[in-house]
């Protein structure tokens, strides 16, 4: 048993209730967003805006999650991640329903364009502080059950994604408008944010968890795999804070570890911006086929994300990830040299269950990085991943025009098999005593 400094009982009772407030804030994040997704042709429509200017506008949203940099992981240390994951959410979907008021009312003029891209470069900013505080809420959760949870917060995220794009599409629909679409959704689901804040683990119940825990899968070696009543005792021996680093040794700690989570993003930016069209132009696909490659990219992510957290329990973190990069790698490569449709669909299949496990095992590593105060790893492998996740589709754009499409996919298994060279670096690291650990 884990008791807090402020004399909290972090029991069973109390760690199911953060785990399923932690579930909420996943969910919640997923929906948020995608909530937008279907009707941005509408959007594009009521602006005039060419395909040129339609891709500058939208890019706003990541731009300003690059932008706040490692802000959010100060915010986490200063607010607590399960405060500013809730009240995050609130001012997030504050910032979708200006969006929805510039699309909307605002369509077709300059004022309304700039309410709308304003909105979005701070939907973006909070997104970020979002995803680092709800990342960071399921590792303290983690460490208390003793046990891996990440992939199956990532598969939540994956499903809210699906619920919020399906509402969308409903909205569409029925007819309602953007700005009435979005403000509903934001509503509901801030709601469900603040609801979920009443379970969350507070900053004192962290920082307990962070001096008397090791990470779940270590806890389980020590264990051995046969034994797993053993873990908790295991995961309650304090553990030793490792020595100091220096500027340059926290970069080679960190940047191993964010080319696992841009192998991972790579995978999902080409499914979500180019299997349609890959499967259309190059294999000849039908129209009503063309989803058919992110459809199952995502499904097939979905349930790798719910098998991650048993894999990694019974082999460990950096054999899953190499394992699954190597799936990547062989699904992206099949992609490319796929000679009809179905073949290709397959490989996206294969890809996306490949990646499934590389983000979030690589935020699990970032947030047991020594040399880094809470918070900062993961935020500076989140920013990373967002900088990759900007560039790798214009990249692709440009490529393709000069060597065609398939040439310009192949960067891609390149980025997966180096996540299989250096998956070696998410071995699980002994969670560092508070104040032990140099500031990042």
């Amino acid at each position: 048993m884990v008791v807090s400094a402020s004399g909290t009982d972090l029991g069973p009772a109390r760690i199911r209730r953060a785990r399923l407030a932690v579930s909420a804030f996943f969910l919640t994040n997923g929906a948020l967003y995608a909530n937008l997704l279907p009707r941005l042709p509408e959007v594009k429509d009521a602006f005039g805006l060419s395909n040129t200017l339609y891709g500058l506008v939208v890019v706003a949203f990541p731009i300003g999650a690059i932008l706040v940099g490692a802000l959010p992981g100060r915010a986490v240390r200063r607010v607590g991640s399960g405060r500013l994951a809730a009240l995050g959410t609130v001012v997030l979907s504050a910032c979708l329903a200006a969006a929805g008021l510039g699309a909307g009312p605002g369509a077709g003029t300059a004022a309304g364009l700039a309410v709308f891209v304003a909105a979005m470069l701070l939907a973006g900013m909070l997104d970020a502080h979002v995803d680092t505080a709800q990342n960071a809420q399921g590792m303290d959760v983690q460490r208390a059950r003793g046990r891996s949870i990440i992939n199956s917060l990532h598969a939540l995220w994956s499903l809210g994604a699906v619920v919020g794009g399906l509402m969308g599409t409903a909205a569409l629909a029925l007819g309602l408008p953007i700005a009435w679409h979005l403000g509903l959704s934001g509503l509901l689901w801030s709601a469900v944010a603040l609801t979920a804040l009443r379970s969350a683990l507070g900053p004192e119940d962290g920082t307990a968890l962070r001096t008397t825990t090791a990470p779940p899968a270590e806890a389980h070696a020590a264990a051995g795999p046969g034994d797993p009543g053993a873990a908790p005792a295991a995961a309650a021996r304090p553990t030793a804070a490792p020595a100091g680093h220096g500027g340059r040794g926290r970069r080679a700690l960190l940047l191993p570890v964010a080319a696992v989570a841009m192998a991972g993003v790579m995978v999902e930016d080409v499914g979500a911006n180019w299997s349609a069209v890959y499967l259309t132009t190059q294999l000849a696909a039908p129209p009503a086929a063309a989803g058919l490659g992110l459809v199952a990219l995502m499904a097939a992510q979905f349930v790798g994300r719910m098998l991650g957290d048993p894999m990694t329990d019974r082999w460990g973190r950096a054999p899953v990830v190499r394992a699954g990069a190597g799936l990547s790698t062989a699904g992206t490569l099949l992609v490319v040299l796929a000679p009809v449709p179905a073949v290709a669909v397959a490989g996206f299949a294969l890809a996306g269950f490949g990646c499934a496990t590389l983000v979030p095992a690589a935020f699990h590593a970032a947030d047991h990085l020594p040399g880094f105060r809470p918070g900062t790893g993961l935020a500076l492998v989140s920013w990373m991943m967002r900088i990759s996740n900007l560039g790798l589709s214009p990249a692709i754009g440009v490529l393709s025009d000069a060597v065609g499409l398939s040439w310009a996919l192949a960067v891609v298994p390149v980025f997966t098999l180096g996540a299989v060279l250096v998956a070696g670096s998410l071995r699980d690291r002994p969670a560092p005593l508070a104040g032990s650990a140099r500031s990042a």
